[in-house]
């Protein structure tokens, strides 16, 4: 749609306000209502947004470590472009028109340090080497009988799942919470967020949905709506959904897996597909698998941004601890999913819930190209069975403290997303792993209050 169509589809609305949000550096959408006329001249011309938001944490603590922005620069406002193809109106919230932007220099440059732009420049790179990365995402989530008001009075304690027990794959589960369930399925399908599974997962109250597949930018934005959109449409439920990437030491973690194909630009082919090949992986696939584990471990913090993210890989829990590699199987870091020429994919099962789409697709795809351009070869053997067993692997950093200085260290993380870039995200998960160290954990109360 031209600009002229958007503004006139937004005034047939019958609306005064239109919503417009930005993702910060943890993948937090952040937003605001502004009047319809406003909005005209914001889609034309952009308009201020505070640039704290890339200067605090998700509980807007401030960094006391930014280069960007800080005590030291004023916190002034950046300037956001929205983008008229990310149009969509809002059926649990009277059809409120939408809109997602971008943040820019003063110079009109891509600002750096926002995630989307990050993400924009790899596709950027992948177009210019002829290709069109094709993703789709799945996210797993725990619900709670909670409210935001009982989540503090309760301190994050004695929660109250939906449904107890283990149960996946439940239709009696899915059943019994009938109206939430359409509501996320239907909902978010008008809401342009098209839902192609949802079921539950081996948890008490725990739901996986899969988001049907798209061009890299726009899966990575439909990512970002579900769980946005899902924690808005649980409210009316009385529900909460975390997507912590575990928040119990006694069940499994949530994963955010990516998979991820290129699709030859020319031809519009799958470039991972080749039928002569073993298993069918094109000569292309496997550089890009080469390069996806080659770049891992300095890149891990893009997938596991959270000091909680490590909890979540530890063995025997689904989720990898290893640089591996298999034929469908669910015990490795990268699964290959060998089919048709449609459907031949690699899944990173790395990512967990917590991630911010943006920056996890846009490692994993700058990694692959980087794997296509050093014409990588895959050198490890596609592990058969038990990819915690195998003996040889890189393991991956088992804190975030670990895993951000190895990143923040790398001139291959640098090459790959910029050092502008780097240097703001490694400050920023730095400061997440200082403020996690003040803590007093319920585990050292009940460990030392009285024995020691």
């Amino acid at each position: 749609m031209h600009l002229d169509e958007i503004l006139a589809s937004v005034r047939k609305t019958n609306t005064n306000k239109v919503k417009v949000a930005v993702t910060d550096i943890d993948g937090v959408l952040r937003g605001k209502y502004i009047h319809v006329d406003k909005f005209t001249s914001a889609l034309q011309d952009g308009f201020g947004f505070c640039n704290v938001i890339f200067g605090w944490d998700c509980q807007d603590e401030t960094y006391d470590n930014g280069i960007y922005t800080g005590w030291h620069s004023g916190y002034p406002d950046a300037h956001a472009t929205i983008d008229p193809s990310t149009y969509r109106s809002i059926p649990w919230d009277a059809q409120v028109p939408f809109f997602l932007a971008d943040f820019q220099q003063a110079d009109g440059k891509p600002l750096p340090v926002c995630p989307r732009q990050l993400l924009k420049a790899v596709i950027a790179k992948a177009d210019a080497m002829g290709y069109e990365p094709m993703v789709g995402m799945e996210f797993e989530f725990f619900n709670f009988l909670e409210t935001p008001q009982s989540l503090a009075d309760k301190q994050f304690t004695k929660l109250e799942s939906l449904t107890p027990g283990m149960f996946g794959y439940s239709l009696l589960r899915s059943a019994q919470n009938q109206e939430y369930f359409t509501a996320i399925m239907d909902e978010l399908n008008e809401f342009a967020v098209p839902v192609e599974g949802l079921h539950t997962e081996t948890g008490p109250g725990v739901f996986e949905a899969g988001i049907l597949y798209a061009a890299a930018l726009e899966a990575a934005d439909r990512a970002v709506l579900f769980k946005a959109s899902v924690k808005e449409i649980a409210a009316r439920y009385g529900i909460i959904p975390t997507f912590m990437a575990r928040w119990n030491q006694k069940l499994p973690g949530s994963s955010g897996h990516i998979h991820l194909s290129l699709r030859q630009k020319e031809s519009q082919q799958n470039a991972f597909y080749d039928a002569t090949k073993e298993n069918a992986m094109s000569s292309i696939f496997r550089n890009f698998l080469a390069g996806q584990m080659h770049c891992l471990p300095e890149v891990l913090p893009l997938y596991a941004p959270t000091v909680n993210s490590y909890k979540r890989l530890v063995e025997g829990y689904w989720a990898p601890t290893k640089v591996t590699w298999g034929i469908d199987n669910r015990t490795v870091a990268y699964r290959v999913i060998p089919g048709s020429e449609k459907s031949t994919r690699v899944e990173i099962r790395v990512a967990g819930a917590d991630v911010n789409p943006y920056l996890a697709v846009a490692a994993s795809i700058a990694s692959g190209l980087y794997g296509i351009e050093k014409n990588m070869q895959l050198q490890e053997k596609a592990v058969v069975g038990n990819g915690y067993a195998v003996e040889n692997a890189v393991r991956l950093s088992s804190n975030l403290l670990e895993a951000t200085e190895m990143m923040r260290q790398s001139s291959l993380a640098r090459e790959l997303l910029g050092s502008e870039f780097i240097d703001h995200f490694a400050a920023s998960r730095n400061w997440e792993w200082r403020e996690s160290q003040k803590a007093v954990t319920s585990w050292e109360l009940q460990r030392y209050f009285e024995i020691i």
